[in-house]
């Protein structure tokens, strides 16, 4: 009982990292560069783009900020806050994953082994319990050397975005179903043994600090197989948010889960006795883990599958997917599949059995989604709605009916679609001039196809009916896709952006430059409420998943609109 309560505890936990997006994200931004990775230029200056004899294209009529506002309106202060944030989810994450990690087969059965190695070596508890605690601050040490080390080598703006790349997306998507293999058993991901045995030779060799140090160095290369597949992932996820600590952060909470059952074993004899037995478990806990690896892995190819338009990855695929995934993994449970290193299950444990619903329950779950439910727990990992062939409610004909004067085809429809149920603008040209045509306010969504949280606002915040009410009467929506790489700009457009430090010769790139340029933000989602000067009426905001508080925002800058008297000119 005592083994399997400890198993389904730690699934659940791990299970709750994936859904709540500490492998996607809550209310944080999906992607933000540093701003020491962004060099923003004073607007008329020598390096401004609108300065250097360039078109006469929309940055330069919206080149002057409204510094008013900008006083009135400071951005610094809620940076730091979301910063905060991403950075405290992602310990949380590593934390949550550094605990999964001590429960795999290559690093449970070890505990008992390294506490009465340390405790004969030291020759007295006290040494013993002074030891272990070095060995535990080597294990963090290295681990978050590892997360430093990748965000000195590529930069949190680099990362930033890869994260957006098809390609990226892509080969992630085939790393973790490698994982996923790896833990159904059909192979281990090792590392060369000769650097491993030379790894370990030094631990045998070296006293004191060396040798512990290079102990917990041959814990990690040792246990890789296992805990590779979760570095692997948290690293990606960590370093895909744009903070420059966060891999190392993320490294942090799982170093720390990872070595304090060492160091506790050490001080508290009572908790090596109360942990349960290795046994079979062990591996069923690392096989639960495979078919959540190949869950995961289905989102990076639903972004590639956006970023590249292929167009056949749709929202039915990936549920239907998914649906099968937790079918088996239930079925899995309760014992009626084994895999190579599987041992019998004679009979199903209490523990089994709710896992086991648990995991059924929620493939039903996802069965209505198949026909355009809403499915929010899976807001920002599903693909997004209007990639849904058929939608039984028919999610509104009647209420996606085109507003009045809304032209029946906007430019880049053929490529970028609007949320469903709603009408929207790819051009901030074409967006702005039907605006002042129809006297409304903008509300500029600067999003991307790769964007988590926008895709979480558009399925859980703007389906309200107050906010669609609002989006769909008052404002006139502009979505402003940043990591759009196919539509390719005109070259009257085409410029070098000394914020992004490229040149705008797609329409990503261009909306990049200008949400930098203009509004001092490099994150996703960012909606700006604009008056026709595309000056902000109230402060940008980021992602709101509170539905009242998103209304109560475009509410403040509709009144803000009108108490104007007339449209900004």
């Amino acid at each position: 009982m005592k083994k399997g309560l400890l198993m389904l505890g730690f699934l659940l936990l791990f299970t709750a990292v994936f859904f709540s997006h500490s492998f996607a994200s809550v209310q944080k931004p999906d992607s933000a560069a540093t701003e020491e990775e962004l060099v923003f230029t004073e607007v008329g200056s020598a390096q401004d783009s609108a300065a250097n004899n360039m078109v006469k294209d929309t940055v330069k009529k919206v080149a002057a900020v409204d510094k008013t506002i900008e006083k009135q309106q400071p951005l610094a202060a809620s940076g730091t806050s979301e910063k905060e944030k991403t950075l405290w989810e992602t310990f949380i994450a590593g934390l949550l994953g550094g605990f999964i990690a001590f429960l795999m087969p290559c690093i449970f059965p070890m505990v008992p082994l390294t506490v009465s190695y340390f405790t004969k070596r030291a020759g007295s508890r006290q040494k013993g319990i002074g030891q272990a605690f070095i060995y535990g601050l080597s294990i963090i040490v290295i681990y978050v050397a590892l997360g430093l080390l990748i965000t000195a080598v590529f930069g949190s703006a680099k990362l930033n975005e890869l994260s957006a790349s098809g390609w990226f997306n892509f080969f992630f998507f085939l790393l973790l179903v490698i994982f996923a293999i790896s833990f159904f058993g059909a192979f281990e991901i090792t590392l060369p043994s000769s650097f491993v045995n030379r790894i370990d030779q030094k631990a045998d060799d070296s006293k004191g600090l060396g040798g512990i140090f290079f102990m917990a160095a041959s814990l990690a290369l040792v246990s890789f197989s296992c805990t590779g597949p979760i570095i692997g992932t948290l690293l990606v996820q960590a370093s895909a948010k744009g903070e420059y600590l966060a891999p190392a952060i993320g490294m942090f909470g799982f170093a720390l889960a990872l070595a304090l059952p060492f160091t506790l074993s050490a001080i508290f004899p009572g908790f090596l006795s109360a942990m349960p037995k290795s046994g079979g478990w062990l591996n069923s806990v690392k096989v639960c883990l495979g078919f959540l690896e190949l869950a995961l892995a289905l989102k990076f190819l639903s972004a590639a599958d956006l970023v590249w338009h292929w167009e056949w990855f749709d929202r039915e695929i990936f549920l239907a997917l998914w649906i099968i995934i937790f079918i088996l993994m239930g079925v899995y449970i309760l014992g009626k599949i084994k895999f190579s290193h599987d041992s019998d299950v004679p009979f199903v444990s209490v523990p089994r059995l709710f896992f086991a619903i648990l995991s059924l329950s929620f493939a039903v779950y996802l069965v209505p989604g198949l026909w355009g439910a809403p499915v929010n727990i899976l807001s920002g990992i599903a693909p997004p709605m209007n990639t849904q062939d058929f939608i039984l409610n028919g999610n509104g004909a009647s209420a996606s009916a085109s507003p009045s004067g809304f032209p029946a085809t906007v430019k880049y429809s053929e490529t970028l679609k609007p949320p469903v149920g709603f009408h929207s603008f790819f051009d901030l040209d074409e967006g702005l001039a039907y605006a002042k045509q129809v006297n409304k306010p903008v509300l500029i969504d600067f999003t991307g196809h790769a964007c988590v949280n926008c895709r979480k606002m558009e399925d859980k915040v703007w389906i309200d009916k107050e906010v669609g009410r609002l989006i769909k009467e008052e404002y006139v929506l502009i979505q402003l896709y940043v990591d759009e790489r196919n539509i390719k700009m005109p070259k009257e457009k085409v410029h070098y952006s000394e914020v992004l430090r490229t040149t705008t010769d797609d329409l990503g790139r261009w909306n990049g430059d200008f949400q930098a340029t203009k509004y001092v933000s490099n994150s996703q989602p960012f909606y700006v409420l604009a008056g026709h000067d595309l000056n902000p009426l109230v402060k940008p905001q980021g992602a709101i998943f509170d539905a009242k508080e998103y209304a109560a925002y475009l509410q403040t800058g509709l009144d803000k609109f009108k108490n104007a008297g007339k449209p900004n000119e």
